[in-house]
């Protein structure tokens, strides 16, 4: 059987990441790095498309050699999770920010448009946007507000289906907690392939992290905004989510400056990194399994199989050991450090085209 050849695509705010895989085995991996002025053009994402197109063909690949694209989701409506075609009803989601702005739009427009001109189809796997909270989970103290979820769904859900792999297992068999730990951090309860409770990270939901406030004190932000401290929610939006948590701390978002710091005796490094949050969100994590499953509740077994680690920070032996100690009560834990974003976005699509899994439309 032939491997397939799939075109991997995920935007970011400066950068452009580009892989080739043929069957799991990447071909080539390529980031490109745009400056604010290449990116002032008129048309950025025709820019950007250029710049793909230019890859393909430096690297001997050119597109007529593809058999599927896989883009990085971008904002769009509440979703379950899986592996959607992108058609014309997504794209103008994306176009118009409906749900929101982010640079990740741009992956499936740029996907789409190309699917559209060779005649290949596109795919997007697990966007952030993917939400299977249960009905109990979306309830809030003011009636007039539902949560709704958005967090890092793609690397979770690849962690979750990799780890139940490795144990000959089915990712709709297992309870699993994963806590993804990075820029932001959102830890998910995995009850038999559907993810019923997470932290909405970009919502200021779950611990503070490198760059993000996570959960405050409401009365405090109020008095913020009747103070006139943020000019307008888009200014309160970046501090919340891009100055906050060690930014603002420690004056560095690198987890390995913080580590440095430690080592050299810097007791308020130190004291960051016990990230009592992320025990707490895991002890919740499991309480929710626990309701899940009434095999658990009457035989006294641990309610998860796992705890998953993964994300930048899970490469922090430091900090992923801390976290055993305080967490390994609940379950094992396994760590699989690293985002892996392009190889879950692959994987994804290779599954639908070796009819392991049937795509989904939106």
């Amino acid at each position: 059987m032939k491997e397939q050849n799939v075109l991997v695509l995920n935007l970011g705010s400066t950068s452009t990441k580009i892989a080739i895989y043929q069957g799991q085995n990447p071909l080539f991996v390529e980031t490109l790095r745009h400056t604010a002025e290449e990116l002032a053009c008129d048309d950025p994402i025709g820019f950007r498309e250029k710049k793909v197109m230019e890859i393909l063909e430096e690297k001997g690949h050119p597109i007529e050699k593809v058999d599927a694209i896989a883009a990085r989701g971008g904002l769009l409506r509440p979703i379950e999770s899986g592996t959607y075609e992108i058609n014309e009803r997504m794209v103008e989601d994306l176009k118009s920010e409906r749900y929101g702005s982010h640079a990740s739009n741009g992956t499936g427009i740029i996907g789409y448009e190309l699917g559209q001109k060779y005649n290949i189809p596109v795919y997007t796997v697990n966007p952030t946007s993917v939400d299977e909270l249960d009905e109990i989970a979306r309830v809030t103290g003011r009636p007039e507000v539902r949560r709704h979820v958005n967090w890092h769904a793609l690397n979770q859900k690849a962690v979750a289906i990799s780890y139940a792999e490795s144990i000959g297992k089915k990712y709709e068999e297992l309870n699993l907690i994963v806590a993804h730990i990075g820029g932001g951090t959102t830890i998910g309860a995995h009850a038999k392939g559907r993810t019923v409770e997470v932290n909405s990270a970009l919502e200021g939901e779950g611990p503070f992290t490198v760059e993000r406030a996570g959960r405050l004190p409401y009365s405090a932000l109020a008095n913020s905004f009747l103070n006139d401290t943020y000019d307008n929610m888009e200014s309160f939006q970046k501090v919340m989510n891009g100055k906050s948590g060690a930014v603002a701390h420690l004056g560095t978002n690198s987890g390995i400056e913080i580590g440095k710091r430690i080592e050299a005796g810097d007791a308020k490094a130190a004291l960051f990194y016990e990230w009592t949050e992320n025990v707490l969100g895991c002890e919740r994590a499991d309480a929710v399994l626990f309701r899940y499953d009434e095999r658990i509740r009457t035989s006294g077994n641990r309610t998860s199989d796992v705890v998953l680690l993964t994300g930048g920070l899970a490469y922090d032996k430091r900090l992923t050991n801390w976290i055993k100690d305080r967490v390994d009560f609940v379950a094992p834990v396994v760590i699989y450090p690293g985002e892996n974003e392009m190889e879950a976005l692959a994987f994804g699509v290779l599954r639908v085209l070796e009819g392991q899994e049937k795509a989904k439309q939106y």
